[in-house]
């Protein structure tokens, strides 16, 4: 068989491949969080939210709401750096980005149940 005639078969396995995912994952809302950053964020994101009084006093310093800290979790990115991951019972991140554009630095106390938003700073 000629390489040209294998590559054609290929390509239309692959494009037959690519048309029936279409059609399986249309509409769902299937996600690939593979990666540390995305992984941390969805754990977040998907428990209860609890905000202390200094993140809920800066966030209306700045005429900000909640909603931009469901925008900065989705936008957002984990910096490992300046987080404690050591912790035992409830982790500290530190999840930094840009909402509406203003710079946003947040810390977040991720416990097994809930997340408490401990301090919010706008950079």
């Amino acid at each position: 068989m000629h390489i040209a005639k294998r590559f054609g078969f290929y390509g239309f396995g692959f494009i037959i491949g690519l048309v029936l995912l279409f059609f399986f994952l249309n509409g769902k809302k299937a996600g690939c969080d593979y990666g540390p950053d995305a992984r941390t964020l969805k754990n977040i994101k998907i428990k209860q939210r609890v905000f202390s009084t200094q993140s809920l006093q800066e966030l209306k310093n700045n005429n900000l709401d909640t909603a931009t800290v469901s925008s900065l979790l989705k936008l957002g990115d984990v910096n490992f750096g300046e987080s404690n991951t050591k912790l035992d019972s409830c982790k500290v991140y530190v999840i930094e980005g840009s909402v509406k554009k203003i710079k946003l630095k947040m810390s977040v106390q991720n416990c097994e149940k809930t997340a408490t938003i401990t301090a919010i700073a706008v950079q």
